[in-house]
């Protein structure tokens, strides 16, 4: 069955009119409406990361989350958010303090929630690095995927309060709502410390990969974020790090040619900087 026939069977069944439908390139979507409420259905088209978002949505109660009003696997019904801009639009108008400080409130909002059952793990996440280092492909340099390898296992080893993550919290994951303000859409749903839940934030938006990769908008960044969540500063770099040369592996993976413009690995290499230099402070003190 196709992914739009699957929209119309899972519409029927929840009993919704549909009046607009898009696709993106993992999903299909519905606007309409069940009765008079403006509803949104999204159908997965594959199992992966976002197969299971409607428990990991309700686990989030709706605190800093759009509100599910019911789920299936693959599927998943949402109240509509309006007017929807998201917040990317923040830092296209040169407001990206406030889209940051946005990010952290919600950070906030979402800690502390049940885990729903089955929920992937930083731990689980790490597997990419040792496909890609056990391959033969070249376009991310061994020696950074070994480092960020490293880094990443000492960190997932080392984590101290672990809760479910939101796991790609970023600016074009946040919309706006007339009602309830920025509304945090589509997690993935991984558990680990808070610290993780910057990495997504620190590069993106992906359309300005000059801006995010700059050192000022990073230490900005870094300093809202630390102050508003309290987060260890160190970590929180190093996390961002790791997860940077992952997400440029992840690139790899999916087929698109990572090259040393790509913003995931720029930021990385400027992270890897912030790494050493805390690793040189680190002994200087002993």
């Amino acid at each position: 069955m196709s992914s739009f026939d699957r929209l119309k069977a899972q519409a029927a069944r929840w009993q919704m009119t549909v009046l607009e439908t898009s696709e993106t390139s993992t999903a299909v979507i519905a606007f309409g409406r069940i009765r008079n409420a403006s509803v949104v259905l999204k159908i997965v088209k594959e199992k992966g990361d976002e197969w299971n978002s409607g428990e990991v949505l309700r686990s989030f109660q709706g605190h800093g989350t759009v509100r599910v009003l019911n789920a299936a696997p693959g599927a998943l019904l949402m109240e509509r958010l309006e007017p929807g801009g998201a917040l990317v639009d923040l830092v296209r108008q040169g407001r990206d303090d406030e889209a940051t400080e946005t990010l952290a409130g919600l950070v906030r909002q979402m800690a502390g929630h049940r885990v729903p059952v089955g929920c992937a793990t930083v731990e689980d996440w790490s597997r990419g690095f040792d496909r890609y280092l056990q391959g033969h492909n070249k376009q991310i340099p061994h020696d950074l995927a070994c480092m960020a390898r490293d880094i990443y296992q000492s960190l997932a080893a080392t984590q101290s309060t672990v809760m479910l993550l939101h796991g790609d919290l970023q600016h074009y994951n946040v919309l706006s709502d007339k009602s309830r303000g920025w509304v945090a859409i589509d997690p993935k749903g991984v558990v680990g410390e808070l610290e993780y839940e910057v990495g997504a934030m620190l590069r993106n938006p992906t359309e300005l990969p000059d801006f995010f990769t700059a050192e000022k908008t990073i230490r900005r960044r870094l300093k809202v974020l630390s102050d508003c969540l309290d987060l260890t500063y160190e970590r929180t770099i190093s996390w961002a790090f790791a997860q940077a040369v992952l997400s440029a592996i992840c690139d790899v993976e999916d087929g698109h040619p990572v090259t040393e413009n790509n913003g995931a690995l720029k930021l990385a290499k400027i992270l890897q900087r912030f790494c050493s230099n805390i690793l040189s402070s680190q002994l200087d003190k002993r």
